[in-house]
This record gives C-alpha cells, sequence and structure tokens, in this order.
C-alpha cells in the first residue's frame, strides 16, 4: 500500500490504497462509485447494502483503519512489518463509521513446528493472522470482564464497557456492538479455491457439485497451502506421532471461521462466562467471490446442521471486499507473527516455527496465559448457566473446590452448551460428506494452570 489516491466529488472524499498509482486509482474510483450508485436509491447515509453485504463505507473504513493502525505500530520496525497476510478486529457501535475502534491487528501465515509442541500450553499453535486477531479478540473480552469483576457489584452495566451482565448470571456483548473482521485475503482454504479471474465475482459457483467444493482442508506442517482432510489418514493426531515424524496437521482458517459462525469467537472457556460473540461482518482486502465465502462461512452446513443448544445458533456474517485491494505478491512468507491488541503497549514479534516470542518467552496469546486469566475472573464473576444434552434445563455451574489442580481440558468442559454446539458442527460436517474435523493430540491440553497467582494488572495487560 506504498500510494493513495483521493477522488473528490462535490464536498465528498474517497481514498484509494494500492500497491500501484493505478491500483490506488481504481480503489479510489470504486470506493466513490459504491457510495454514489447508493445515492440513486437513498442518502448514503441510510446504510443501505445488497444483501448479505456490509456498506461499502464501512467496510472500505475497516479495511482502512486495520492498515493504518498496523502502520502505526510498526513504523519503527521495518524487519517486522513486512507480512504477506494482515488481518484486524474493529469493533463498531450502531455501525456507525465514527465509533470505529480497532482491537487488535495481526499478520503470520505459518503454524508450529510440530517438534516445538507444548505440553504446559506455553506455544501457540496457529500463528496465522486471523486465527491470531481472534485470540487478540479474547484478550479484549477477559479484559472487558475484568472491569466488572473490580466492581462491588458485578451485575450492574458499565457504561464503558463491550459487555453486559444478563439476568440470571453471565454476560453478553452488547446489542449496540459489532465486531468485524479484516483480511488482506480469502482465510485459506475452501474459501480460497476458484480461480480469480476465469469468471465474474457476483456470477454463482457453476461447479457446485465438483469434489472439491466444501470440503474440510487442513495447513500442513513446514509449508503453506492446505490439503482436503480425506488425504488425512486419521482425524484424531497422537503426540507420539508427531514427535516420531508425522505432519502436525491444522484446520484451515475457512473451516475454523465456519466453526465461529457457529459457536463463536470466545472459544469454550470464555463460554462459562459469556454468551457467544458472533462477526458482524468479514471484510476482505483481495480474492473476495461472494458464493464462494458464503460457502465456506456457513452454506455447506445450513442444510445439515440442527438441534444447536440456545444461545447458539448458525450465523451467517455480511461479506464485503474493500475498494483498496491487496495485489498479490508471490514472495515467501515470513516466519514470524506480529501479534497487537487494544490491551497492550507493544505489538508481540512470535516465531511462528516455536509459536513463542523470539526471545523464547512465552507469549500474553497463548493457552497458559489465557487460563489463568479464565481462573481469576470466574472466581469473582457470576457465571452463565449452561445447557447440557440429559439436563431439562440450563444449571448453573460450580466450581470446584481446587480449581488449582484443574486442568485445561477439564476446564473447557465445564462449558457443556459450547462442547454441544462444536460437536453438531463436527457432525454437520460429516452428514455432508465434508470430512471429518482434525484434532491435536490430546496431550497439549492436559495441563494445569502455573501462574494462578500472578498479578492481574500482568496477566490482564
Amino acid at each position: 500500500m506504498r500510494f493513495k489516491v483521493v477522488c473528490t466529488i462535490k464536498d465528498q472524499k474517497f481514498e484509494g490504497y494500492g500497491s500501484s498509482k493505478k491500483l490506488a486509482k481504481l480503489a479510489a474510483a470504486r470506493a466513490a462509485l459504491a457510495v454514489l450508485e447508493q445515492a440513486g436509491a437513498a442518502p448514503p447515509s441510510a446504510g443501505l447494502a445488497p444483501a448479505g453485504m456490509l456498506q461499502q463505507t464501512l467496510a472500505d473504513h475497516i479495511g482502512k483503519l486495520v492498515n493504518e493502525k498496523f502502520n502505526e505500530v510498526m513504523q519503527h520496525d521495518l524487519v517486522h512489518s513486512k507480512r504477506k497476510v494482515l488481518a484486524g478486529i474493529v469493533i463498531t457501535t450502531h455501525n456507525r463509521i465514527e465509533d470505529a475502534r480497532v482491537i487488535a491487528v495481526t499478520t503470520g501465515t505459518k503454524c508450529v513446528s510440530g517438534e516445538h509442541m507444548s505440553v504446559t500450553g506455553r506455544a501457540l499453535n496457529d500463528c496465522h493472522a486471523e486465527v491470531a486477531a481472534r485470540r487478540c479478540l479474547q484478550r479484549h473480552l477477559y479484559a472487558q470482564l475484568l472491569m466488572y469483576a473490580n466492581q462491588p457489584d458485578p451485575s450492574v452495566p458499565l457504561e464503558q464497557s463491550d459487555v453486559e451482565p444478563v439476568a440470571g448470571g453471565g454476560f453478553q456483548l452488547k446489542r449496540s456492538r459489532q465486531v468485524h473482521l479484516y483480511v488482506s485475503t480469502a482465510p485459506c482454504g475452501d474459501g480460497r479455491i476458484f480461480s480469480p479471474h476465469e469468471h465474474h465475482h457476483a456470477e454463482p459457483d457453476k461447479h457446485p457439485n465438483r469434489l472439491a467444493r466444501g470440503q474440510l482442508r487442513t495447513k500442513i506442517e513446514s509449508g503453506e497451502g492446505t490439503i482436503p482432510v480425506k488425504n488425512c489418514n486419521n482425524s484424531l493426531q497422537t503426540w507420539d506421532g508427531v514427535m516420531q515424524g508425522e505432519r502436525l496437521l491444522t484446520m484451515s482458517c475457512s473451516d475454523k471461521a465456519a466453526r465461529w459462525s457457529v459457536a463463536g469467537l470466545q472459544g469454550a472457556l470464555l463460554s462459562l462466562l459469556l454468551r457467544p460473540v458472533y462477526l458482524t461482518s468479514l471484510v476482505l482486502g483481495s480474492l473476495l467471490h461472494p458464493h464462494h465465502m458464503y460457502r465456506a462461512l456457513c452454506g455447506r452446513i445450513e442444510a445439515y446442521i440442527s438441534s444447536l443448544p440456545p444461545p447458539f445458533l448458525l450465523h451467517r456474517p455480511l461479506l464485503s471486499r474493500a475498494a483498496s485491494a491487496e495485489a498479490r505478491t508471490p514472495a515467501r512468507a515470513p516466519s514470524f507473527s506480529v501479534c497487537w491488541c487494544s490491551t497492550m503497549q507493544a505489538p508481540e514479534i512470535i516465531n511462528a516455527t516455536t509459536g513463542k516470542l523470539e526471545s523464547g518467552q512465552p507469549s500474553m496469546l497463548c493457552k497458559q496465559s489465557m487460563f489463568a486469566r479464565w481462573q481469576y475472573l470466574v472466581r469473582r464473576l457470576p457465571l452463565l448457566p449452561q445447557e447440557s444434552e440429559d439436563a431439562t434445563g440450563p444449571v448453573t455451574p460450580r466450581l470446584p473446590d481446587n480449581i488449582e489442580q484443574l486442568l485445561y481440558n477439564e476446564a473447557k468442559q465445564m462449558c457443556p452448551t459450547y462442547q454441544l454446539a462444536k460437536r453438531r458442527l463436527f457432525e454437520a460436517f460429516s452428514k455432508a460428506g465434508l470430512g471429518s474435523w482434525v484434532r491435536r493430540p490430546l496431550e497439549q491440553d492436559q495441563f494445569v494452570c502455573e501462574i494462578s497467582g500472578a498479578d492481574p494488572h500482568l496477566l490482564f495487560a
């Protein structure tokens, strides 16, 4: 994004960015055209957009905010400002452009090497930009809940927080808030399996029954790109198998985004405190084919998923492509990931091969850190009632007396509603004939929290 072009029509200015002047001019023209087309039917402020699409002016603003924030936090680090994929989380209030806030910016295209897997939860498994952005959002949500934990009465709503208490226990994202994910290109996996120049992006898929359509796919260790899971021998990986030389497999970003469309972005641990948090929109900087992206996010399972426990549902995010498109750069991707979120003063630089900081220390985004935050909060906040298959209604969970000895995996199982929703998702993929979800070695989640007594200001900083 080296060039900026401003197009002025009457009193309105439209900005476009690109790696060349031609691309920047095209982006500015697209931004202006999107608003002028809407103005033919209604004033631009009406916020109208095609069904399933985010308003173009808001999409462009989200892309601009994420790129500007990344340039700001990396302005003194030219080495680590090199990236192939950029992602970011933006939160808006009532979808207003003027209230948009950048919560996270991340880069990365690599996963941890099998030999660096951690049995103590101190290494990040997946450093792809959109996956890291989601972990940054979780960290933001923990910080929002901490505001309530520090209150004399956590059931009293706080105006400055993005979450609010729920009657009966637990919290939820405020209804006025929207969560937007920006990614500079289509997520790896099913959402990127098409030829971008063979047909117009607005046309439907001419070959919906091809075997490759909708297949679950995995990233492979020490490589880029994905392979269909049907090429995998087993959906459950083993620790000793990976240590012996089997390639560590990680589900593609398209598949993980599909999981977020059902189970939410908050994950299993936060589901004990927080109702599911869904993406309002996905904004791409390039390679958006609405039909392929919709299929990847929710279309491939919508006919097969059923019996989701409330408040979980199949959520359909709005889609849009920012006018300032990213150019394809056929270069070797860096082996590091940059992670910044609103609770940080400076970004973390993570070695994607080891899953740890370049200094060898664990990231504040690792499971061990998240687990410590969770243990601190569940002792101080009202828990969200949980549904389970064998219960007649919601039941408020009880914490074990020796919570310090609780395993990470046991803590995740304390959220049966989330686990049931995830199970229904995996069943839907199997029913649709799209493969089985590949799981990581069980030993990765069998650890206790080793920093539960740490200073909360350091945990949540």
